[in-house]
């Protein structure tokens, strides 16, 4: 195995407690489609997907929304800016995302990861205690949550948790506060910066965290979804897992 490049994060916390090299699994990227470059930010290339124009659909909600990859970035790009200018988000800091999966769950979830964040998605059906012991493990500082999922994350009272609600109506509501026009430049991370951490259930004990890098990232989209999926320009998608389960 190769040294890591130069990591992006100012925050180590999460590659400092990655186990030895000597105990990671075989990463394998022979396949053509899987030789990145040593430096890429998964959520600018998920975003800007080639040969697709900013007009094209990427999400339809059940009341007829329609977004497109523009409408995406543009909001991707105003919820980055409020995290680093606003709420004092650094490359590294885990972010904690919890609601509903809906559009703007997954604008937040590409925000954290532009920014150079680390994003952990929980599930809304996860309760207090669950939520805190979480906190705990992965050092959060910093959460977004949909409004209707935020009592149990209050609740939890965890020790130094800033929460920024979002879908609700009150003046600080982080999309009434998402407004700047100014495209956000993706933060530089290093292909095996960690881009996300899933959390287990902890049914059998205290729940572990699942480390995934930028380059997991696209490894998923490049393999599974290429091969296995194999979707056309025009298919439409109803997924019901949650970002939480990482296969959302």
């Amino acid at each position: 195995m190769r040294p890591p490049v130069p990591s992006a994060h100012v925050d180590t916390f999460a590659r400092d407690h990655l186990p030895p090299p000597d105990q990671w699994p075989r990463l394998r990227f022979d396949l053509p489609e899987l030789r990145y470059p040593d430096r890429l930010n998964c959520a600018a290339e998920l975003l800007h997907p080639v040969g697709t124009p900013g007009t094209r659909p990427v999400f339809r909600t059940p009341a007829g929304a329609v977004w497109t990859y523009a409408d995406l970035r543009a909001h991707v790009d105003r919820i980055a800016r409020i995290l680093t200018a606003d709420l004092g988000v650094v490359p590294g800091n885990r972010v904690l995302l919890r609601g509903p999966t809906t559009p703007w769950l997954a604008a937040c979830w590409l925000a954290v990861l532009k920014a150079g964040a680390v994003a952990v998605t929980v599930l809304a059906q996860q309760r207090a205690h669950e939520l805190r012991t979480i906190c705990e493990i992965a050092r959060v500082r910093h959460a977004l949550c949909d409004v209707r999922a935020v009592d149990d994350l209050v609740k939890a009272e965890v020790p130094g948790l800033s929460i920024t609600a979002y879908g609700g109506d009150a003046p600080d509501d982080l999309l009434r506060r998402a407004v700047s026009e100014v495209p956000f430049r993706a933060v530089d991370t290093a292909a095996d910066d960690v881009a996300l951490i899933a959390f287990t259930s902890g049914t059998t004990g205290r729940p572990k965290g699942c480390v995934h890098f930028h380059r997991d990232v696209l490894a998923v989209a490049d393999t599974f979804s290429r091969h296995v999926l194999r979707p056309r320009a025009d298919d439409v998608f109803a997924g019901t897992p949650p970002l939480g389960f990482t296969f959302g």
